[in-house]
């Protein structure tokens, strides 16, 4: 039987990747085994399509239970993924030989319901005197990490760094590779993880000899066996077939799936999965392609940093380069490598480029070190159909996944905008967040645009996966998890909330469901704190019903009942309560009053404020609230400026309590100094009752009102003053004196606006 020729690599490194395609074309080998999984054989052919561009992932998962998946990522400068390639164009055979997923996640599943029933068996923890403290958990040991010290590096990373990825010496690094890794088992043993980690690498091990054997008894006459380095001993050793098989034998097996989905960059950065977590892959792909074309590696990365400074207008010129390379190539020189790596540019870039500043440094860390590369696979690899829909529907709005973060602003009288707000809004449904509405910006000024934030992340492929059990499209997808949710809350706010987002979302077919829940719940609770929890979403429906061109009306009646509900409760909620219940209660009874403005029903109206008016003089109520509920009353002129002045001498008055005059005036204004600044009428009835008090009860409330106004900015503070300063009696405050104008010099500007206006003066 042939000889194997095994090529130890780290899953992601340029320098591994291009002595392998060296190796590779020197072996001509007829069949090449790769860590990986089996199951992925079938998917091979994709890998040389025009439509497939990496970063992409091997997404193997159990359809019985998609929560049970594993990621499989490669990068175009992956040696996995170049030995792929080369296979693929030149005919050569390819086999995955690592451990199959469908053994692996049922270990794992195993494992999860192990500890889940140890943990239900085991006594409550004792409460701890805080004499001894927990000890950590011991962190990941790195086999690298010896070497690296021995080397002079800081860790395992940087050495293989320096010694592999920026060198790439053809097949003779794969030697020298293979005899680092067996002194290291040797000095440290089979193994280096905990025990639980140590089996799953014995059986990993055991099952890629058997897939060796098998290639050797195909005749098959050269075999390239692409690998993680750490195995290299265990695969060469002398372990018979039969201990293997034996070792194989009875594992735990799932039913699996498995597709290629795109990956990115940021998530090679994650130091979890299938050998993820290097730091810097936006490097790793200049090295590749440097390498490939044969330009410098120095003069080409700060030749993009200069770029990238200058898209962003800081100062960067030739002679920056210029001498930030002479720098680089110095530290190297220093350093006795032989050509800057990554620690050098970046160290030169910070002297000359930046001078000192790391503020820039990390702008360039995140757009050229890690990078916001963003794969592709072709649309014939195998997807669920829920992928199949939201591939079409991106296709048709022109919506584009992209790594990189960006704004997307919607106006919602344009139909293929109104479409993909319905879109993000059901994807928000099903638990796949591409976007996050903006609290900023145009969105928050009208109910005709939305601002979103988009990013697409490539796990909202298993998401999908996921929700495919809701239905075959976004839409029937969507509607079906609504009206599953819908019958396992009990809350009302939730509930009003999946009712706002059923309707940003349009979708009919659950509306029916979900009012009939929120109707039925409202029906069987006197919670004044949750009736007035529903009201603000609720009320968003009637405000987004016209501008979505959307039907509200079927809601109306759930609204009208649940706003009657409240005002029939709301005077007993707010009675004897604490400071603390009252300050919660306070936000959502605004909210609440809000909700019901946009309503604006009559019926409900006079209801809500016939509540707030009984609130407003019930002796048992919180007195914040009380004052809250006197400031509401006001601004819907239901009170007059007559019957507020009495509330205040009344509830401000020397006999009441200092903490209870407090609380009324704090709530009475609302902590808005500005309404308190441009309401006229605001300010003469708290103006002309401080210019009532005698000076002993002036004396006596001083206290109170500092504290009131302590809630307000220092601007705010310095305006209120001001205003005060100017201000003269209560008379005066009254009167306010029209602006002498001067009309011949007003005269003069005449012309000028005529122009600007485009009317003639």
């Amino acid at each position: 039987m042939a000889s194997p020729h095994f090529f130890g690599v780290r899953h992601h490194g340029p320098g591994c990747a291009r002595s392998l395609v060296k190796a590779f074309a020197e072996l001509q080998p007829d069949c090449v085994l790769i860590e990986g999984p089996p199951e992925a054989d079938a998917l091979v052919p994709f890998v040389v399509s025009e439509d497939m561009q990496a970063p992409v992932a091997l997404l193997s998962h159990a359809p019985d239970e998609p929560s049970l998946a594993v990621y499989h990522p490669f990068a175009e400068f992956s040696p996995e993924w170049q030995a792929l390639r080369w296979a693929a164009a030149h005919g050569a055979q390819v086999r995955f030989i690592d451990l199959p997923v469908a053994h692996g996640l049922a270990l794992d599943k195993q494992a999860r319901e192990a500890e889940q029933a140890a943990r239900a068996d085991e006594a409550p923890p004792l409460p701890s005197s805080g004499d001894e403290a927990s000890e950590p958990a011991p962190p990941r040991r790195d086999p690298m990490h010896w070497l690296a010290q021995a080397a002079g590096y800081a860790d395992g990373e940087s050495w293989w760094n320096h010694m592999v990825e920026e060198r790439g010496d053809g097949e003779d690094l794969f030697t020298a590779i293979a005899e680092a890794m067996a002194a290291l088992r040797e000095a440290w043993g089979e193994t280096y993880g905990d025990e639980d980690e140590a089996k799953h690498e014995t059986l990993r091990e055991a099952h890629m000899r058997q897939c060796i054997r098998a290639a050797q008894k195909a005749g098959f006459e050269r075999i390239a066996v692409v690998c993680g380095a750490w195995h290299l001993g265990a695969l060469k050793a002398a372990v018979t077939a039969k201990s293997d098989q034996d070792l194989l034998k009875g594992l735990p097996k799932l039913k699996v799936q498995s597709t290629w989905v795109p990956w990115s960059y940021r998530h090679l950065t994650r130091a979890s999965g299938y050998g993820a977590g290097i730091r810097s892959p936006g490097w790793y792909e200049h090295l590749w392609r440097s390498q490939q074309s044969g330009q410098p590696i120095a003069v080409g990365w700060l030749s993009r940093v200069a770029r990238l400074m200058r898209s962003r207008d800081m100062d960067c010129s030739s002679a920056h380069l210029i001498e930030a390379t002479r720098l680089a190539d110095a530290l190297a020189a220093m350093r006795g490598r032989a050509a800057p790596g990554l620690d050098e540019l970046q160290e030169a870039s910070r002297t000359v480029l930046t001078l000192g500043d790391d503020a820039p440094l990390r702008f360039i860390d995140d757009a050229l070190v890690v990078g916001d590369r963003l794969g592709t696979v072709p649309a014939d690899v195998p997807t669920v159909p829920l992928q199949r829909d939201l591939d079409a529907i991106q296709k048709r709005l022109r919506l584009k996944p992209e790594a990189l973060q960006k704004t997307l602003d919607l106006d919602l009288r344009q139909p293929n905008d109104l479409a993909r707000s319905h879109l993000l809004h059901r994807l928000a449904l099903l638990d796949v967040p591409w976007g996050h509405i903006a609290r900023t910006g145009r969105s928050a000024r009208g109910t005709f645009y939305e601002v979103w934030t988009m990013q697409w992340q490539p796990e909202f492929a298993l998401c999908l996966i996921e929700a495919s059990r809701w239905g075959q499209t976004i839409e029937q997808a969507a509607t079906a998890r609504v009206v599953d949710r819908a019958r396992h809350i009990d809350n009302l706010a939730e509930l009003s909330e999946l009712v706002d987002g059923v309707l940003l979302a349009d979708l009919q077919g659950a509306m029916d469901a979900v009012t009939q829940a929120l109707q039925d719940r409202a029906a069987v609770t006197g919670d004044a704190l949750q009736l007035m929890a529903a009201l603000p979403a609720l009320g968003n429906v009637f405000r987004y019903g016209n501008v979505r061109q959307t039907d509200a009306s079927m809601v109306a009646h759930v609204l009208d009942g649940l706003i009657v509900r409240a005002a029939l409760s709301l005077p007993l909620a707010c009675s004897a309560i604490d400071d603390a219940a009252a300050d919660s209660l306070r936000d959502r009874l605004l909210s609440a009053h809000a909700a019901i403005g946009l309503r604006k029903g009559e019926e409900q109206t006079a209801a809500w404020q016939h509540a707030l008016g009984v609130l407003a003089i019930q002796d048992s109520a919180h007195e914040l609230l009380k004052g809250l509920a006197t400031r509401l009353l006001l601004d819907d002129t239901v009170w007059s400026a007559q019957d507020v002045s009495q509330a205040l001498s009344r509830h401000l008055s020397a006999g009441v309590e200092p903490p209870k005059a407090a609380a009324w005036l704090e709530g009475f204004l609302n902590r808005d100094a500005v309404v308190l600044l441009h309401d006229r009428s605001l300010w003469q009835l708290v103006d002309g009752w401080m210019q009532g008090l005698s000076e002993d009860h002036f004396v006596h409330v001083l206290p109170l009102i500092r504290r009131t106004f302590s809630a307000f900015s220092q601007a705010e503070r310095r305006d209120l003053g001001q205003r005060a300063a100017g201000q003269g009696t209560a008379a005066s405050a009254s009167a306010v004196a029209a602006p002498a104008w001067n009309e011949a010099r007003a005269a003069l500007v005449l012309p000028l606006l005529g122009r600007i206006l485009g009317v003639s003066p």
